[in-house]
């Protein structure tokens, strides 16, 4: 038997030239996914884990020979690849070649996880020659040795035929585009060899990045900028419309299978930027007379289209704004006659005019705040317009000792007139019940809402309310006292309501004054 130190002289003479060319066969085996045997995979685990043990300079000789193999079988794909001159031939060509590596690259790793130890910790490692498979597969995920295979993978066949294999793809995605089938695959596969070829750990994508996803938004933006001014001249506005709608759903299918996912927005917006953003003036040109003739699923498609731009609705509100100010003005106009002389008849308008432009707002525009806004907007220069009747109040301020005055809408004595209708004993209120009674004042409410000088509203309520209590011709006395608490509830000013309020205290103290009084 052996001694010791005769043992540990005998490995002591183990060197990197005396183990390598009986490693070298296994490891050209696994670069080109030939067989291996269960003794050929462990031999090479431990001739590894001698030359790493046993020779000080075995580790960084491993590593320079491994990458001098894996460069020559690199350039070997290369040439098989480049063999082809056609497009989906290179692809499928390279895709098969790269598939092969990649594959490899989570395999050859394993045997010289001892490697790894000893170049990245630069210590002895142990000499103990068993490993858990956890800390193989851990080595292997990320190793200095997968590193070298993509990095060499990337700056020799990579570096060279990029442009070509991008190329190929968008030629590919190109007739796509244009209705022509081909295997997408080729494409994906080409995408897959982007996103893992990339050794930074920082940042996987970056190679994908900044070639892959660049050339593919490069290229989606020159063929829908040719097909959208195409589509624009021989179809018009509303066709085209359609056609950036059907697009943009197509392109943002498209991106699933072709792109990575935090591609999707950055590819939305190259499509939003060519087929809307730059044909933006020429939509909004047909809004408003979209929004005249009432065509309120086309204004729907136009709102989908530029909500997607920055600002891109904003000429749609203006639009919305003006339609309601002239339209609401010419049908009060047209009905001053009837409304200037009939109170029920001037809200009964407004009302109409109200539900209409929100039916407009609803089905054109999903009711989006933006557009509600603008409605309450230019309905409130509707109900406070002077053009139909004029109701002249004195001003604050007298100029020269004249006094001044201002013009004012007749819009809240009529909506006082009205309440009075419904609040009094009147033919309006005997045909009404009071449910219907009490929708019309929440109707008169909404209406009061868009009105600007509340304080008259406010005024004429309280003289009809104060006649009505005097004269003792109120229709329903609980009906009266929920209006104040509805007055409340909508925001009209404090101090009326408050002196309303106390009408009915000071009533009520009347009563049962004169209750006493009688008993």
């Amino acid at each position: 038997m052996a001694s010791t130190g005769g043992l540990l002289k005998n490995k002591g003479e183990i060197v990197f030239e005396d183990q390598w060319p009986a490693m070298r066969p296994i490891v050209l085996k696994l670069l080109k996914q030939e067989s291996v045997s269960h003794k050929e995979w462990q031999d090479l685990f431990y001739g590894v884990q001698l030359v790493s043990v046993w020779d000080d300079k075995g580790p960084a000789k491993i590593h320079e020979s491994l990458q001098e193999d894996i460069v020559t079988f690199i350039k070997q794909a290369q040439s098989r690849v480049l063999a082809h001159r056609e497009d989906q031939a290179l692809l499928k060509a390279y895709i098969i070649e790269w598939r092969k590596f990649f594959t490899q690259s989570s395999y050859l790793p394993l045997p010289f996880w001892q490697l790894e130890t000893s170049l990245l910790k630069g210590s002895a490692p142990s000499h103990n020659s068993s490993s858990t498979s956890s800390k193989k597969a851990s080595s292997a995920d990320d190793s200095i040795v997968r590193k070298l295979m993509l990095d060499s993978w990337n700056q020799s066949i990579f570096c060279n035929i990029k442009h070509r294999l991008q190329d190929s793809a968008m030629k590919l995605v190109h007739a796509e585009r244009n209705g022509e089938a081909f295997d997408s695959q080729l494409v994906i596969g080409v995408r897959e060899s982007y996103v893992n070829l990339c050794s930074n750990p920082e940042d996987k994508l970056e190679i994908y990045r900044d070639n892959f996803e660049a050339a593919y938004l490069q290229a989606t933006q020159a063929f829908y900028r040719l097909k959208a001014d195409e589509q624009l001249q021989a179809n018009g506005v509303q066709s085209f419309m359609r056609y950036v709608d059907l697009k943009l759903r197509e392109e943002e299918a498209r991106a699933k299978r072709y792109l990575e996912p935090v591609s999707a927005t950055a590819l939305t917006q190259a499509c939003v930027n060519v087929l809307i953003g730059d044909h933006s003036p020429t939509l909004i040109a047909e809004c408003a007379p979209l929004i005249e003739a009432g065509e309120t699923e086309r204004l729907q498609l136009m709102f989908r289209l530029l909500d997607r731009v920055q600002g891109g609705v904003d000429p749609m509100l203006r639009d919305l704004e003006n339609h309601i100010v002239h339209a609401g003005l010419a049908d009060m106009v047209a009905a001053a006659d009837v409304i200037t002389q009939d109170s029920e008849k001037y809200v009964e308008r407004l009302l109409e005019l109200f539900r209409r432009f929100s039916t407009l707002v609803q089905e054109a525009f999903n009711d989006d705040p933006r557009f509600l806004t603008a409605r309450d907007k230019a309905f409130k220069t509707v109900v406070n317009d002077t053009t139909v009747f004029r109701l002249e109040l004195p001003a604050n301020a007298a100029i020269r000792g004249v006094k001044a005055v201002t013009p004012e809408s007749k819009c809240p004595e009529l909506l006082a007139n009205y309440c009075d209708m419904l609040l009094r004993r009147t033919p309006l209120s005997k045909r009404l019940t009071s449910d219907q009674i009490e929708a019309r004042l929440k109707d008169v409410l909404l209406v009061l809402k868009y009105v600007s000088n509340k304080d008259v509203f406010m005024r004429y309520h309280k003289a009809h309310l104060t006649r009505r209590l005097i004269l003792d011709s109120s229709a329903d006395s609980e009906k009266e006292e929920d209006m104040v608490e509805w007055l409340r509830e909508v925001g009209m000013p404090a101090d009326y309501v408050n002196k309303l309020a106390r009408m009915f205290q000071d009533i009520k103290v009347s009563e049962d004054l004169n209750a006493q009084f009688r008993a």
